[in-house]
């Protein structure tokens, strides 16, 4: 299980390897892109909050008739 770990946390990128990553986002993507890019990123995550929230409330309302 320690090695899992360790293996893990070697393959996680760092704060320079991070920088790289964006630099490279940017050069493939150039700056008009980008802002398209997370807007849809963010109605993704929008989306899948919403998903299951809806998911949640179904549960609960399940529930709560059963138990009357």
């Amino acid at each position: 299980m320690q090695s899992l770990l360790s293996i893990l946390l070697l393959s996680m990128p760092g704060g320079s390897e991070w920088i790289i990553i964006l630099v490279v986002v940017l050069l493939l993507f150039g700056g008009k892109k980008i802002p398209e890019l997370m807007k849809g990123i963010g109605k993704g995550v929008k989306g899948f909050k919403d998903g299951l929230k809806d998911i949640e409330d179904e549960i609960n309302n399940d529930n709560s008739s059963t138990s009357k």
